[in-house]
C-alpha cells in the first residue's frame, strides 16, 4: 500500500484541524491569526477547500509548526506499515493516515511494535523449523539421549540386587563416568548452539548457514579481495578469518566463496556491467555472455552497489526443495526449512530442469520491484541437472 501526493494533500484540512485542537487554539482564533473568516477555515479544516502555499505557511506559522507536518502528513511506507499491522490482527484501520498524522509519536511507538512482534515470530518459525528439519540439532538431541540411557541403564545394573565382583563393578563405574563426561559435552554444545549470539540477544541461535549468511550480510554479499584476474586472497583465507564462524560454518563459508571465485573470473564487474546496462535481462545476459544463466544470476546478486540491478535476491535449493543459500530483499522473508511457499517461481521450474523462468510474483510483505508499473517482484529461476555419480566405479579408478 502506498499513499500517493493527492491522497496525502487530500488530508492537509483534517491535520490542520487535529492540530489545533491539540494545540488548543479555538477556530475563531486561528482564522483571526491567518486572515481569513471562521467559515472559510471551517471550510477547509473539513477538506471543503483547496489550500495554497502561502495560507498553510501562514496556518503553520501560527501553530509553530512545519508546514510539510500538514501538507504531507506522515511518510507513506509509515502509513504502509500501519496498515499491515492493522491487517495482521484482522481489524483493518479505517484511517492510518489521518492517525499517523495526528499522533506521530504514537504511530511511531505502534510501527516499532508490530516490527518487534514480526521479528519475534520470525524467530519462533525459525526454531520451530530448524527443530523439524535441522539435522545437525537432531544429531546433537541424539547424542544426549544416547549418553543419558546409557547412564540410566549401566545405574540400574549397579542398584539392582544381583551381587557383582569388584571387576565389573569397577567397569560399570568407569562407564557412567565417561558417559558422564559425554553427556555433559553433548549438553554444552547443544546449550551453545540453542543460544542466541551474544551480540544479538534478541536473536535465535545460528546455525552454520545462518551464521555465513549473517556473515555475507556484513558485507552486503560482495567480496572486493575476491575479484579480479588476481584476486588478493584465497577463499579458504577469507572463511578461516572470518569473525564469529564456527569450525562447519567456515567449511560452508569456503565452499560459497569457491563458487562466488568462479563466478567472478568468467563474469568480471567491466563485462557484467556493461552488459546489464545493455540490457537488463538476466536471459540476454547469459546469452550475450555465453554464461549459464544460474552464475548470471548468482553473480548479479553479489555485484556492488551503483553496478547491476539497484536491489537483487538470491534463493539457490536442491531437488528436494531444501533451501541452501538466501539473500533477501527488504521486507521479504526467505524461511530456510519447509515453511517456503510452494507456489515460487523457484520451485515452479524445479519441475522443468534446464528451462529458464520468468514471472512477476506478488509476494506477501515484498515491496514492489518491478518499475514498471505491475508491481510485485520479477523473478528469474531455472532449474540446473548436476552430474551423476557412478556408484559402480571403484575409488581411485579413471573412465
Amino acid at each position: 500500500m502506498s499513499v500517493g501526493p493527492s491522497a496525502s494533500g487530500a488530508l492537509a484540512g483534517t491535520r490542520i484541524r487535529a492540530r489545533r485542537l491539540d494545540a488548543g487554539v479555538a477556530q475563531g482564533e486561528l482564522a483571526r491569526r491567518i486572515g481569513v473568516s471562521p467559515s472559510y477555515l471551517n471550510l477547509i479544516e473539513h477538506n471543503r477547500r483547496r489550500i495554497g502555499g502561502k495560507l498553510l505557511n501562514a496556518i503553520a506559522r501560527a501553530l509553530d509548526l512545519e508546514p510539510a507536518l500538514l501538507s504531507e502528513g506522515a511518510g507513506g511506507a509509515l502509513v504502509a506499515r500501519l496498515a499491515a499491522a492493522a491487517a495482521a490482527q484482522g481489524r483493518p484501520g479505517s484511517a492510518p493516515e489521518e492517525f499517523a498524522g495526528r499522533f506521530p509519536d504514537w504511530a511511531a511507538l505502534v510501527d516499532a511494535q508490530a516490527r518487534q512482534i514480526e521479528t519475534l515470530e520470525g524467530q519462533v518459525a525459525a526454531l520451530g523449523d530448524r527443530l523439524a528439519h535441522d539435522p545437525e540439532l537432531s544429531a546433537s538431541l541424539h547424542q544426549v539421549i544416547t549418553a543419558a540411557t546409557a547412564i540410566r541403564s549401566t545405574a540400574s545394573i549397579l542398584a539392582g540386587s544381583e551381587t557383582l565382583d569388584r571387576d565389573w563393578q569397577a567397569r560399570f563405574h568407569r562407564n557412567i563416568h565417561a558417559e558422564s563426561l559425554r553427556l555433559a559435552d553433548s549438553s554444552r554444545r547443544l546449550a551453545g548452539y540453542l543460544e542466541a549470539p551474544g551480540g544479538d540477544p534478541g536473536g535465535a541461535a545460528l546455525s552454520p548457514h545462518e551464521q555465513v549468511e549473517r556473515f555475507l550480510e556484513t558485507m552486503d554479499h560482495h567480496l572486493p579481495a575476491l575479484e579480479g584476474a588476481q584476486p588478493a586472497m584465497r577463499p579458504d583465507e577469507i572463511a578461516s578469518g572470518a569473525p564469529g564462524l564456527d569450525a562447519a560454518a567456515q567449511n560452508v563459508l569456503k565452499h560459497q566463496l569457491d563458487i562466488y571465485r568462479a563466478d567472478a573470473a568468467a563474469l568480471p564487474l567491466d563485462a557484467v556491467a556493461q552488459a546489464w546496462q545493455d540490457s537488463p535481462d538476466p536471459l540476454v545476459i547469459a546469452a550475450r555472455l555465453n554464461q549459464p544463466l544460474e552464475r548470471v544470476m548468482r553473480r548479479l546478486a553479489t555485484l556492488p552497489a551503483g553496478i547491476g540491478p539497484p536491489r537483487a535476491g538470491l534463493v539457490v535449493c536442491d531437488a528436494s526443495g531444501a533451501i541452501l543459500r538466501r539473500r533477501p530483499l527488504d521486507g521479504l522473508t526467505l524461511p530456510r526449512g519447509g515453511a517456503a511457499c510452494p507456489l515460487w517461481p523457484l520451485f515452479e521450474a524445479l519441475v522443468r530442469p534446464g528451462r529458464p523462468l520468468r514471472a512477476v510474483a506478488r509476494l506477501p510483505g515484498a515491496e514492489e520491484e518491478t518499475g514498471d508499473g505491475t508491481g510485485g517482484v520479477l523473478c528469474c529461476a531455472v532449474a540446473t541437472l548436476m552430474p551423476t555419480v557412478d556408484w559402480t566405479r571403484r575409488p581411485g579408478s579413471r573412465r
